[in-house]
């Protein structure tokens, strides 16, 4: 299958400029024409806040403040530019706590160093491919966290009025 990536705008934020560098240069050899890199979070998010921006690559391990801070901060900050923007996470620590830290501060997808062109493309396609519906709890914004049906009736079960497609408000945050 072919994929034309001209039109996405993605946005890296990594404090390692070689590794920056590396995720924009296959995001560039794919065909997005458009990478912003940030060296921080905090510039990441000035960034984000002046740009429309198609999809988020973020490493976790950052000076200041951290990628999954600023993955918290994009799903549940007032002021966020984009609540439902695709946050793929970036890092060397792939322990299940992590992968689960992850999904649970909302981000998209998770890529384990050393990444690859071959893992970065499958990431950009599934974010693509594969969106997922948005939920809303007392104490979780973001990307349904359920990757296949479960059978679950306990407390927080994903009812529809929990379940926001991105352009719409829920109740709740209108």
């Amino acid at each position: 299958m072919s994929y034309n990536f001209d039109r996405l705008r993605v946005l890296v934020v990594d404090d390692n400029l070689h590794s920056r560098t590396l995720v924009g240069a296959v995001l560039h050899a794919f065909g997005v024409k458009t990478v912003l890199e940030a060296a921080s979070a905090e510039e990441g998010w000035k960034i984000l806040a002046k740009n429309r921006c198609d999809l988020v690559f973020v490493d976790w391990v950052m000076d200041g403040m951290s990628g999954l801070e600023f993955s918290q901060m994009i799903r549940t900050a007032k002021d966020s530019p984009n609540q439902f923007v695709p946050i793929v996470m970036i890092t060397g620590h792939t322990s299940l706590e992590r992968v689960h830290a992850a999904r649970d501060a909302g981000v998209n997808e998770f890529l384990a160093k050393p990444v690859s062109s071959k893992s970065i493309l499958a990431r950009l396609i599934s974010v693509i491919e594969n969106p997922r519906p948005f939920v809303r709890t007392k104490v979780y914004f973001g990307p349904c966290r359920r990757r296949r049906r479960v059978d679950y009736h306990g407390p927080e079960r994903r009812v529809e009025e929990n379940v926001i497609k991105p352009g719409k408000k829920s109740a709740s945050a209108a």
